[in-house]
């Protein structure tokens, strides 16, 4: 699987964003898709995932209420809705695959997904 993100960008505080990351293969369905982030100087971390079946989502505390996870399987995308963007969200955005047999599983581990993204900068000023 290979996976392309896009929708990065420079936005205010306040504003809003939406990633997308493309996958190739024919099985897109089976994977758990995630969004990690990388901010300068500090680990990647999780922002959240969604499973592959009945769309069950997963957010990490900094990001949920303002984040949203979404996936169309017929064009192989998942989405990253970002709104109240704040200045410590700027950083690198990645999304990640992790075939899954198991259709409602939701991981947030880095080591648990096995394809990634190569990342979209999102750069929020205040």
């Amino acid at each position: 699987v290979q996976l392309q993100a896009s929708g990065g960008g420079l936005v205010q505080a306040g504003g809003s964003l939406r990633l997308a990351c493309a996958a190739s293969g024919r099985t897109f369905s089976r994977y758990v898709m995630g969004w990690f982030r990388q901010a300068p100087g500090k680990e990647r971390e999780f922002v959240t995932t969604i499973s592959w079946k009945l769309g069950r989502t997963l957010y990490a505390d900094s990001v949920k209420g303002r984040f949203t996870i979404s996936r169309d399987n017929a064009k192989n995308t998942v989405y990253l809705q970002m709104n109240s963007l704040k200045p410590e969200d700027t950083a690198v955005y990645f999304c990640a695959a992790k075939y899954s047999d198991y259709g409602l599983g939701l991981y947030r581990q880095i080591y648990e997904y096995d394809y990634w993204g190569q990342g979209t900068l999102v750069t929020v000023s205040s």
